[in-house]
């Protein structure tokens, strides 16, 4: 993309009328059109000065001869000089196709920041004259050549009178005018000699015979070294303003036209170097360039020639561009070939991030021994790189800020674990499949030990989701579950992602997972970013468009255009996004506050931490935006205990995103998939082969229907083992393993569980097959009832007798029942019951019910009907009498629990009573007692003290019918 073309600043005056010369757009000067310059000389008047020596036509016939010899023999000399020292020179007519070193400028992804330029020993950056403003071309001809557009390349009274300066006053002042400027720091050597001289007058007049003042005036501009490397004043206003020359101010231009006449001093004398600039001021107002007022308020104008130092944004970026152009057209070609590259860096969201890294490392750095940062930013929808920032300060070599580690192979922990997940939910795992995080020896370590890791917190959890696991970053799960999906198939899925630095599985056996390969910060989070586009990987790219000095598109990437790669089954991505987007399922680590959130927008993330600290990062993302964040010391020194990844690059990584996702709208994953249905435990989050079974308490044996309802006890029979026993981690949706026992990392898993299972009381036994032998037919008890006879007649007493013989044992009790409802029991012979007013029976027949049982409690009963004749059937309230606490009395606090007493009286059989407490409107129950035994003595434990206060005490009485009474009140007070 060309340089934009900005209007030149216009003086007050209509320039338009003051051409020069036809050839030339540019109007410089006050006179008339076509006017030449003029000097007045001053004659003495005749007859001032008298001579009395006359030359007689004699002499003057025979000195033409000699005079026209002389002059043969001049010209003859002046031809021949000109064509000895012409014969060396450029050829003019080709001055414009020369080659003309240019730098190469890497500008932001809009064109519009210009993030450094690549050159050789001179930086230049060629434009066109009607992209240079105005006052900067006349602030360069008031400065060096104010009759530029009169003479003919040279002035020889300017050459004569700087030589009487320079002799007789000892000055080493110039006398060249602009053109013999240009062809002296352009196209000849600056050595003084008289030979350079003459060539350099020679080649200027034939400069200004073939090439306009305009044409030589853009050479110039864009050729003249201004100091440093900067050559051409688009370089000087970059090198020493930071600057465009579009932007320049009128006392900037006037800056820049002092400096080519002696940079070097006027650099490190920038006083004079201003003064300089005022004088220039002045001569343009005095040539009628500016007005004086112009001049003024430039000269008044506060400005700094900035320190001539690399004029560079974003350097890691601009470093890693240079690096891909080096290779694809070679080093003398970038720093010559004045290409145009416009990358893929959004500058805006470049600078907040270098921000927010200084800020954050400010806060935490020196805390945790961390003296460095990296961060990458990418749109994963493109792979386009947004941010790239190789370390916290570039400039810093106390801690190598110039290596770029977001290119640098660094231990990732456990931000790795995701792609270990990933394969196990691609092979038929499900997030609520069980593991066990329990301390494991998983054997040799390859360096003669064992390799036994632990967790975090080093705590173990026993039986975890896989969902829970990889959100709470537990690492014996995590190691468990790459042993079985396989680090070589792991390996070669991350190769899929774009993986380069990680090595044969055999290198780092099951401690890939923990983050024991290592990868660079780049790779790392575009794999992430293949995640949250399901699957689909899009290349990285840094350039979007390369530009040669002839604007001939070179390369050109268009984002609309990207190509994509499926590296991923679709639906696998939308489970692991699923897992890595829960704020609740990593909230039992990291609290659902955590530098992991966004509030309401979803973002999927993952920390990582090194053993030792060396290493702490988090990388997540969006649909549209994935980062990834690095915190650590480049010489891999250790940072301080506790300098995890979501203390150290969390916050970070969470002030970023917010930022940059501030204006943009809420953008959420995909609803996670319908997964199948599993019948395996561990694989469908059942720990094991769960068996609940009903058991006889006497034989141990299973009940039958011959077992009463007592003696039956239900147990919960656990089969659990390691996932290995009902898995074939080669094919884990298929049949369990016949001999899971020749799996080598079996006996190991197995072991730890065995203990778990016994610490937590998990019955493991298998449950019996035998039946209860205890409880059979014929084992049960014989009763007979005695009284009452069959259809006996009673109006007040019942009269309730049997006899009962044990067939196992002996008899432990007789119950009595009327009419189902029980009215009493007893345990000795003769088995006998006298019932007079427990009850009120209605007129007319009822049923009686013995049951007898044993002490097995085999049971057997017997049945008899009766009369009987109620001929006062009244019923009354219940009446009660409080033993404790009484009517009236305080109580305090510290008495709690106290135990209630009272007793009832009551014509009805009771089935059920309530205690009850009362204040105002509110009502609490203290307590219910169900078929109570005995209505004299009621006993009920009041546990806990309510506030301080007056309350009431009172029963509900509910009878054999389902009727409820209610008792009169008594009156407590607590404190």
């Amino acid at each position: 993309m060309p340089i934009p073309q900005l209007s030149s600043s216009k003086s007050p005056r209509d320039w338009s009328k003051r051409q020069i010369n036809q050839r030339s757009s540019f109007i410089p000067h006050k006179k008339r059109p076509n006017a030449p310059k003029t000097f007045n000389y001053k004659y003495r008047r005749p007859g001032s000065c008298r001579s009395n020596f006359k030359i007689s036509p004699q002499l003057i016939k025979r000195l033409i001869p000699v005079g026209l010899i002389l002059f043969l023999i001049a010209t003859i000399f002046l031809l021949g000089a000109f064509a000895w020292y012409s014969r060396d020179l450029p050829d003019p007519n080709h001055l414009l196709d020369r080659s003309v070193a240019q730098s190469t400028k890497i500008y932001d992804r809009t064109g519009e920041h210009v993030l450094y330029e690549v050159h050789g020993d001179q930086k230049r950056t060629l434009l066109e004259l009607d992209q240079i403003p105005d006052y900067v071309k006349w602030a360069t001809i008031a400065a060096e050549d104010k009759d530029f557009y009169h003479h003919k390349g040279f002035s020889l009274w300017a050459i004569f009178r700087t030589a009487i300066t320079n002799v007789l006053k000892g000055q080493t002042a110039g006398g060249s005018t602009l053109t013999q400027q240009f062809v002296k720091n352009a196209i000849l050597s600056k050595e003084k000699t008289y030979s350079r001289k003459i060539k350099e007058l020679i080649l200027s007049y034939q400069i200004e015979k073939k090439f306009s003042k305009d044409e030589i005036l853009k050479m110039y501009l864009n050729e003249i070294p201004y100091g440093s490397t900067a050559y051409g004043v688009e370089s000087a206003a970059q090198t020493f303003l930071h600057k465009s020359t579009t932007e320049l101010t009128l006392a900037e231009a006037a800056t820049l036209a002092a400096m080519p006449q002696s940079p070097t001093y006027y650099f490190n004398n920038q006083d004079v170097l201003l003064g300089r600039r005022n004088h220039i001021l002045n001569l343009m107002a005095k040539e009628d360039y500016i007005t004086k007022d112009e001049a003024k308020q430039a000269q008044d104008e506060i400005m700094e020639i900035k320190t001539p130092r690399e004029n560079i944004d974003a350097p890691h970026f601009v470093m890693y561009i240079k690096e891909l152009l080096t290779k694809r057209y070679g080093e003398r070609t970038i720093e010559n070939g004045g290409f145009k590259v416009y990358t893929t860096l959004d500058f805006d969201k470049q600078k907040m991030a270098e921000e927010i890294i200084q800020q954050e490392m400010e806060k935490r750095g020196e805390q945790y021994n961390a003296s460095n940062a990296a961060m990458v930013s990418l749109n994963p929808k493109t792979g386009e790189i947004l941010t790239m920032v190789g370390s916290k300060d570039f400039f810093n070599e106390e801690i190598d800020g110039q290596v770029n580690v977001t290119l640098r192979p660094r231990q990732p922990g456990s931000s790795l674990k995701p792609f270990v997940y990933t394969l196990a939910f691609d092979n038929g795992y499900q997030p609520e499949s069980i593991l066990f995080d329990l301390e494991t020896n998983f054997g040799s370590s390859g360096d003669g030990g064992n390799y036994i890791p632990h967790n975090y917190d080093t705590e173990s959890h026993g039986p975890v989701s896989l969902r829970q696991a990889l959100a709470g970053s537990l690492n014996i799960p995590a190691v468990k579950l790459l042993y079985l999906v396989g680090p070589e198939d792991v390996l070669d899925l991350l190769k899929d992602f774009g993986y380069s630095t990680l090595k044969s599985a055999e290198h780092y056996g099951l401690s890939l997972v923990l983050g024991g390969g290592e990868v660079k910060l780049l790779e790392h989070t575009a794999a992430y970013g293949v995640l949250s586009q399901e699957g689909l990987k899009y290349d990285t790219q840094a350039i979007l468009k390369i530009v040669d000095d002839k604007d001939e598109i070179l390369f050109e990437f268009k984002p609309e255009e990207a190509k994509s790669k499926r590296v991923l089954n679709k639906k696998t991505a939308q489970i692991i996004n699923n897992v890595l987007s829960d704020n609740q399922a990593r909230a039992y680590v990291f609290g659902l506050n955590s530098s992991l959130q966004l509030g309401d927008r979803p973002v999927a993330a993952k920390t990582g931490t090194t053993n030792d600290y060396r290493d702490a990062w988090t990388i997540g993302y969006t649909p549209s935006l994935v980062t990834g964040v690095w915190v650590g010391n480049n010489d891999n020194s250790e940072m301080k205990r506790g300098a995890s990844g979501s203390v150290m690059a969390g916050p970070i990584w969470h002030n970023f995103m917010q930022q940059a996702l501030e204006k943009q709208p809420i953008e959420k994953f995909s609803d996670m998939p319908d997964l199948p249905e599993i019948d395996k435990p561990m694989l469908n989050g059942q720990i094991g082969n769960e068996q609940i079974v009903k058991i006889d308490k006497i034989s141990g044996k299973l009940a039958t229907d011959f077992t009463p309802v007592s003696m039956i006890e239900e147990k919960t029979y656990f089969d659990v083992h390691s996932i290995l026993y009902y898995v074939d981690k080669n094919d884990p949706l298929g049949p369990a393993p016949d001999k899971p026992e020749k799996d080598s990392q079996f006996e190991k898993w197995e072991e730890t569980i065995r203990h778990w299972a016994e610490e937590n009381n998990y019955n493991q036994e298998q449950p019996p097959t035998e039946y209860d032998d205890v409880h059979i037919p014929g084992s049960q008890p014989e009763i007979q009832i005695i009284s009452p006879q069959a259809n006996n007649t009673f109006n007040e007493t019942i009269q309730c007798q049997a006899t009962a013989n044990a067939k196992q044992g002996t008899i432990s009790r007789v119950e009595y029942y009327v009419d189902n409802q029980f009215i009493g029991a007893s345990k000795s012979q003769p088995y006998y019951m006298l019932n007079t007013n427990a009850f009120n029976l209605s007129s007319g027949q009822h049923i009686l019910k013995a049951v007898a049982y044993d002490q097995f409690d085999n049971s057997a009963s017997q049945e008899v009907n009766f009369n009987y004749t109620n001929n006062s059937y009244n019923i009354n309230q219940p009446t009660v009498f409080w033993f404790n606490p009484q009517a009236n009395q305080t109580l305090n606090s510290t008495d709690f629990p106290i135990n209630i007493s009272a007793s009832v009286s009551f014509n009805r059989p009771i089935y059920q009573i309530k205690f009850y407490y009362q204040t105002g409107d509110q009502t609490n129950l203290i307590g219910t007692l169900t078929n109570p035994e005995s209505l004299s003595h009621l006993y009920l434990t009041w546990p806990e003290a309510p506030s301080t206060g007056n309350y009431q005490l009172y029963l509900e009485v509910v009878d054999n019918r389902q009727n409820t009474y209610v008792s009169p009140k008594i009156n407590i007070t607590l404190k």
